[in-house]
C-alpha cells in the first residue's frame, strides 16, 4: 500500500534530516547501495553452500557423523542464498509510481480540509 502524500513528505523530511545530521551514516545505509550487493552475497552465500555440500558428500564416505550434517548446512546455505536473492529484492509492481505534484501555496478549501483531518487522525 502506498503511503499518503503526508506520510510521503514526513519521511522525505526525516530522510533530509538524517542526511544533514550523519552524512556518512546515511551512506551507509542507502538502500541503493544495499539492492547491488544483495545478489553479490547471494552469491558467496551460494558457492560458499556448494562447497560445504560438496565437501559434505565426500567426508560422509568415510565419516558420516560429520560429513551427513556437512551436506545438510550446505544445502541450507544455498537454499537461504536462493531466498535472498529471489525474496529479497522489493516487490516490482506493474504500475508505475508518479510523483505526487508539489503542493501550492494557496489552498481551497476541500485542501485545507483535507489537512485538518490527517492531522486529527494522526494525533490520535
Amino acid at each position: 500500500m502506498p503511503l499518503s502524500e503526508h506520510e510521503q513528505r514526513m519521511l522525505d523530511e526525516i530522510e533530509r534530516a538524517l542526511y544533514e545530521d550523519d552524512p556518512k551514516f546515511a551512506n551507509s545505509v542507502d538502500e541503493k547501495r544495499i539492492r547491488r550487493r544483495r545478489p553479490v552475497i547471494a552469491l558467496i552465500a551460494f558457492i560458499l553452500g556448494l562447497v560445504c555440500l560438496g565437501a559434505g558428500v565426500i567426508l560422509a564416505q568415510g565419516a558420516p557423523g560429520f560429513g551427513i550434517p556437512l551436506s545438510v548446512v550446505g544445502f541450507l546455505v544455498m537454499v537461504g542464498a536462493v531466498g535472498l536473492l529471489v525474496f529479497g529484492q522489493p516487490a516490482r509492481s506493474g504500475v508505475m509510481q508518479v510523483e505526487a505534484p508539489s503542493r501550492r501555496t494557496t489552498s481551497n478549501l476541500s485542501d485545507r480540509m483535507e489537512e485538518r483531518f490527517r492531522r486529527r487522525f494522526d494525533e490520535q
